[in-house]
């Protein structure tokens, strides 16, 4: 099992690492299943992986510690410029270590993602329009300090990290037919692709504001792109990163994008019907069945992963959400709309 900048030996480093000694800091989160039927779709079941639960309230816990315990750590700590998660993820590694974090965020970085990173010990520095000028600015810094340099998501142990939760998914569930993947600079399904490879159908989501990857496939390479929209401060990276370009190529089977709308309509959904409280990066899987871009199969089973939990809940509290009903296809007319609580299999 091996693939471009990241090889199973990667991936198997990595578990043992966050396995050994650091499971009281990871958390092994919770993967919930509902039939199709549950939310109007002609797919077989939907498997809901609770990963806005990790600690930091992502994925990118599991990369950036598996790049802390990777590297020495000099007195200066570690640096890393980010949308929000893997600035919170690594604030929450670092402290978990008893070690130095700098943060750089640009300025599009919500006010609650800025006032976690301060709850958890990190010096934050704000700075850029983009994720790509507050790069930028975190690169001068390091040369200065010399400190460990994180990336949010084009470093192999960062992805190796990622792809821990793959293989999560593998043990708890076995292999899903298909698996939904909100897609920014990359770091998840690079993940996911190096970790499930061509045995199950990778599709890669993103913000029709932000296609970063879908941009990158048409051009037949990484290229910069504009970006803005809901998801941009977890999504807003400008180009698609190095190790997913690669890993994407030979293992992720196409690349969708999504309206606003819908995305804000599936994040409103899952807080209203299932009280999930996600970011709208967390909900591209599910805006993708609900609004018919993405369309299983009859005998499909379909991974969604709920990637992050960094959200302001007032925002969630305001609005109105589509209902079961508009999931595509819709059940027939006659019939009454489920609660997917009345199909559930609950946390596996």
């Amino acid at each position: 099992m091996n693939s471009p900048g990241v090889d199973r030996s990667d991936i198997d480093n990595a578990l043992r690492r966050l396995g050994g000694g650091h499971s009281n800091f990871l958390r092994k989160t919770p993967l919930f299943k509902l039939p199709g039927m549950a939310l109007g779709l002609n797919c077989r079941e939907v498997w809901l992986k609770f990963e806005h639960l990790q600690v930091g309230g992502s994925f990118k816990a599991r990369g950036m510690l598996n790049r802390m315990l990777a590297n020495k750590i000099p007195a200066s700590g570690v640096i890393i410029a980010s949308g929000g998660n893997a600035g919170i993820a690594a604030a929450a590694a670092a402290r978990s270590l008893e070690v130095l974090c700098e943060v750089f965020v640009p300025l599009l970085a919500s006010q609650a993602k800025r006032e976690r990173l301060r709850e958890l010990g990190a010096t934050v520095i704000v700075t850029g329009a983009a994720y790509s000028e507050a790069q930028q600015a975190c690169l001068a810094r390091q040369r200065a300090t010399g400190a460990l340099l994180m990336h949010a998501y084009d470093q192999v142990e960062v992805v190796a990290g990622a792809a821990t939760l793959a293989a999560e998914i593998e043990v708890e569930a076995g292999l899903p037919d298909s698996v939904l993947v909100s897609v920014g600079g990359g770091g998840l399904i690079a993940g996911m692709a190096a970790w499930f490879e061509n045995r199950s159908r990778i599709v890669a989501l993103e913000p029709a504001l932000a296609p970063t990857l879908f941009q990158a496939r048409q051009a037949g390479r990484p290229v910069d792109v504009a970006v803005s929209g809901i998801a941009a401060d977890s999504l807003g990276a400008k180009r698609i990163g190095t190790i997913a370009w690669a890993l994407s190529q030979r293992h992720v089977n196409d690349a969708l994008l999504l309206s606003d709308e819908s995305i804000r309509a599936a994040q409103l959904w899952l807080w209203t019907e299932l009280k999930l409280a996600v970011e709208p990066a967390a909900a591209l899987g599910l805006a993708a069945l609900q609004s018919g871009v993405y369309q299983p199969g009859t005998d499909e089973t379909v991974c969604l992963i709920l990637c992050g939990a960094n959200v302001d809940p007032a925002t969630l509290s305001a609005g109105r959400h589509p209902g079961p009903g508009s999931c595509h296809p819709g059940p027939d007319p006659g019939s009454r709309a489920m609660s997917p609580l009345d199909c559930g299999s609950g946390p596996q």
